[in-house]
């Protein structure tokens, strides 16, 4: 023993199975989660050594406690650790079998190497146990044979593995990760290595090269070498997977900031493609204002002067016509006919494009909006304008007297009730134009999807080319209500526009 104090085998052995332990949940966590540190078919069989083999260094622990206190083991308990540590020397060897693999994979590789290697064992083990009857011995050469046939290849192939997983480490830059790979290969290595040193056993090298020359030698236990190449290699894998995790994290969240700034960029898009959509809606609008003003200049300009110099050319010609009464009935229908016409035309470019919204603003056009409505449909329009009489911006108001134009058309044909609501409320930012009725109502997911609600899809498009809120609330029996809310501030006051 070291010389100023007595080492405990029974905190050795702790240790010892505690670091083991410890490495197979590492590897076992680590097989469940993205391969980084390797593929999880990969780490499974050094997770199940770590365990296995663990679990062997706490049984052997209790096995020293019941010598030590002279208890008399069973002995199916004594080929259970038997057989424990050549299930976990196995384990090691499946893993390190991986550095053999060709480029090609072939399917089971590890289970045939690991079923040849056991092989191999048996019949060695029988081999030297029909020469030996004692039990303990018998054990105790089976116990060396596995350390020389299993865990001294398996513990410097797994060493290998390892430093294969860190020359890829350090070819992707990944310095950190192989500088504590680095620690786990010298413990690996140092552990296989010492498993040379075997319990001494009547065959030769274990004879002579055995456990007790260590501990001759150095004054230690072997198990305390074991121990802490079990700790070296647990650190130095621990800190890999930190270090994995810490990659892991990162790609994560790498991949949710390129995530957000793709989600980003497609919400620039639809912002985009909505504003173009909302400008085009808008040149639309205008555009089609424009083109009324343009119709309704041509019919007050050109066809009202015909049918004005239409009407004196009767009038003359009535004059002119005493004495044929059939003729001057017909010259009468005639000059009705045109004044009819003339009615009918003047109607026509009001509603094409009214000079009262050109001219007096949205209340004084909404005022001849409700006239007219009680005049040509029928319409009883109870009128509500509240706010300041101030112009607003041309297409704002141009949008809403469309938009309450149109809804008030739809009460004539469709509602069913001679009633009707219209209210205008602008306050300093916003203007809210609301029209119901207490009619039949409708569908109105139906009616939106069916090719008959055009003149809705029309109110809605307007409203979206000028950014306000649109809703229309319905349903059958139970009246109508369209309502459009504009942000909109307020432009100058109507005496400025008007004199202007």
């Amino acid at each position: 023993m070291l010389p100023g104090f007595q080492l405990n085998l029974l905190v050795i052995y702790f240790i010892y199975g505690l670091a083991f332990f410890s490495m197979g949940l590492l590897m076992l966590m680590e097989a469940g989660r993205s391969p980084l540190l390797a593929e999880a078919r990969m780490l499974r069989p050094l997770a199940a050594f770590g365990l296995s083999h663990g679990l062997h260094e706490w049984l052997e622990l209790f096995v020293l406690q019941a010598e030590h206190l002279g208890a008399t083991l069973p002995q199916g308990l004594v080929f259970f650790r038997l057989g424990l540590l050549v299930f976990s020397f196995l384990s090691l060897l499946a893993y390190g079998v991986q550095v053999l693999r060709p480029p090609q994979k072939l399917a089971a590789l590890d289970a045939w190497v690991g079923l040849g290697a056991f092989t191999v064992y048996l019949i060695v083990v029988n081999f030297l146990w029909a020469r030996e009857p004692d039990f303990w011995l018998r054990i105790r050469m089976a116990d060396a044979l596995a350390r020389y046939l299993l865990a001294v290849p398996g513990g410097l192939l797994a060493a290998r593995v390892l430093q294969r997983s860190m020359a890829t480490a350090r070819l992707n830059q990944r310095l950190a990760l192989a500088h504590a790979l680095r620690w786990s290969i010298a413990g690996m290595a140092g552990y296989a290595l010492l498993q040379v040193f075997v319990p001494a056993s009547p065959f030769f090298p274990a004879s002579v090269i055995n456990a007790t020359l260590v501990s001759q030698t150095l004054h230690m236990p072997v198990q305390l070498l074991r121990a802490l190449m079990a700790v070296l290699v647990t650190v130095g894998l621990l800190r890999a997977t930190q270090l994995a995790e810490e990659e892991r994290q990162q790609q994560l969240f790498d991949a949710q900031q390129a995530k957000l700034e793709a989600l980003q960029r497609v919400q620039e898009e639809l912002v985009r493609r909505e504003h173009m959509r909302q400008h085009l809606l808008q040149r639309i609008v205008v555009a089609q204002e424009e083109e009324r003003a343009r119709i309704a200049r041509e019919l007050h300009d050109e066809t009202a002067q015909l049918l004005t110099a239409f009407s004196l050319n009767l009038a003359g010609l009535e004059k002119r016509v005493d004495a044929q009464p059939q003729v001057r009935d017909l010259i009468s229908r005639l000059q009705n006919l045109s004044r009819r016409m003339s009615v009918v035309l003047r109607r026509l470019v009001h509603d094409l494009r009214p000079a009262q919204l050109d001219d007096l603003g949205l209340w004084a056009a909404l005022e001849y909006l409700a006239e007219s409505a009680r005049e040509q449909l029928g319409l009883e329009v109870t009128l509500h304008l509240d706010g300041p009489r101030r112009r607003l911006d041309p297409l704002v108001e141009t949008v809403v007297f469309r938009i309450a134009q149109e809804a008030l058309t739809n009460v004539a044909r469709h509602a069913a009730n001679p009633h009707a609501h219209l209210s205008l409320q602008v306050d300093a930012d916003v203007v809210h134009l609301r029209i119901h009725d207490s009619g039949r109502g409708f569908d109105v997911d139906e009616a939106l999807r069916s090719t008959t609600g055009v003149g809705l899809a029309g109110m809605r498009e307007r409203a979206e080319a000028i950014g306000a809120q649109f809703s229309i609330h319905s349903d059958p029996g139970k009246g109508t209500a369209v309502e459009v809310l504009v942000p909109c501030p307020i432009s100058a006051p109507l005496h400025k526009e008007v004199s202007s």
